[in-house]
């Protein structure tokens, strides 16, 4: 049987498959290894677990691993590529995830002949209470038996009642801008007279530099501005220009999500 053949029959086994079928194991908050049956454990604080398998690094390899300081949770991250780091940068970005972590289980099934096994991306939990599993990988990178792979843990997670999120690489210039604001997530770079003074300027779109200048020396203000288009209490458009001295920003309404 050739390498395309393969494929084809491991995805009509896991096509075949049901949820309760599937297993998950995972290392808990406290560090404890855990395993049992999906549709018993779905409920877990996934967004706390521990990686389920390590981030190696070696010489000479051509991906990059390292940490990111998921600012949304106050804690680090694991990724083993750019494009997994962008995609926890996205998560950590969207006002509708309170918690993430990497790495967060790994679901266990039998093909028929052998022992099969898939560790998604990212958990994140969202602020209703909802689980999202994600897995990163460029779209040109998806094979047939990957992309098997992920649409079988998508039926999984809807059965579960959490959402799947196949993502790639983030779209230009919104990945620049939101490298850029990454810089100033941590709570150090908001200060409380500056923010209250921005929100006031913002009120009604102004340019951006001009309306830091406003407020004060542009060196002690644009830190805190940038701050508050990270947190999303100003906006301006992320998606079709690299952010710039005349990108128009303006207050968040308040009813966003």
């Amino acid at each position: 049987m050739d390498g395309s053949a393969e494929a084809v029959s491991a995805c009509s086994c896991i096509a075949d498959l049901e949820v309760g079928d599937i297993e998950v194991w995972f290392v808990d908050a406290d560090g404890v290894e855990r395993s049992g049956p999906l549709t018993r454990c779905w409920a877990e604080p996934f967004e706390f677990a521990s990686p389920a398998r390590s981030f190696n690094s070696f010489k000479g390899q051509k991906n990059f691993t390292g940490e990111y300081w998921a600012a949304v949770s106050g804690s680090l991250v694991g990724y083993e590529s750019w494009v997994e780091r962008d995609a926890a940068m996205a998560l950590d970005f969207d006002p509708a995830v309170v918690a993430l972590a990497s790495q967060p289980f790994r679901l266990l099934w039998s093909d028929g002949e052998r022992g099969r096994g898939h560790t998604p991306d990212y958990f994140a939990r969202l602020a209703d209470g909802t689980g999202v599993v994600v897995d990163v990988r460029p779209e040109g990178l998806v094979d047939e038996a990957t992309a098997e792979v992920f649409a079988f843990t998508a039926r999984v997670c809807e059965a579960v009642g959490w959402q799947f999120r196949q993502v790639g690489d983030l779209d230009q210039p919104y990945r620049v801008n939101l490298r850029w604001l990454s810089r100033y997530r941590h709570g150090r770079c908001y200060h409380a007279p500056s923010a209250d003074r921005l929100r006031e300027v913002f009120a009604e779109p102004l340019p951006l530099l001009a309306g830091a200048e406003q407020v004060g020396d542009r060196l002690a203000v644009l830190p805190v501005l940038y701050h508050l288009l990270w947190r999303q209490e100003l906006t301006a458009d992320l998606v079709t220009a690299p952010l710039g001295i005349d990108t128009l920003v303006r207050l968040a309404s308040r009813d966003r999500p």
